[in-house]
């Protein structure tokens, strides 16, 4: 499926709101695509009808995850995303946090993973979604992640090869 600018996203949207389906939404960096990212997107698109998956830029990658980040290029990034049976759609964005896509979609489920927080009171990673989500009644659902699989931890096995 195609990579799309918010616009089109947009009339996809009133497109899944029109026939009565649920959209599901998730982001992230999803740099160095590795089988942890795709049980996650499958399980997300599990719990509704369409899966619209937002990626960071390159600039928002760099500032959220360091120097050397991304590895990969965001519109390979999404370009791969967009391949992968689960997912519907693809967005690539600039903001460091989904809000805007999510002000803008207000999808019925917004999906992240199982290091954030699951209320607004756990200090541990807070989900700076959640307030958008809730604020129109759409629900956030948190999904484990695949035991020992990390973009981190593969790019860390990677730099201790000889």
């Amino acid at each position: 499926m195609p990579v799309l600018s918010l616009q089109e996203l947009e009339l996809y949207r009133q497109e899944l709101h029109a026939a009565g389906q649920t959209l599901v939404f998730t982001n992230g960096h999803f740099d160095l695509l590795h089988v942890g990212h795709l049980d996650y997107l499958e399980k997300a698109r599990e719990l509704g009808d369409a899966l619209i998956v937002g990626v960071n830029s390159d600039v928002s990658t760099q500032r959220l995850k360091g120097e050397g980040r991304p590895l990969i290029p965001a519109d390979e990034r999404a370009r791969l995303l967009a391949a992968l049976e689960p997912v519907n759609i693809v967005v690539i964005f600039e903001e460091d946090t989904a809000i805007k896509l999510i002000e803008a979609l207000e999808p019925e489920i917004y999906v992240k993973g199982g290091d954030y927080a699951p209320d607004h009171a756990h200090a541990a990673k807070p989900l700076p979604e959640r307030p958008a989500v809730e604020a129109y009644g759409g629900k956030v659902v948190l999904i484990a992640y695949l035991p020992d699989h990390s973009t981190s931890a593969l790019i860390q096995r990677i730099k201790e090869l000889p």
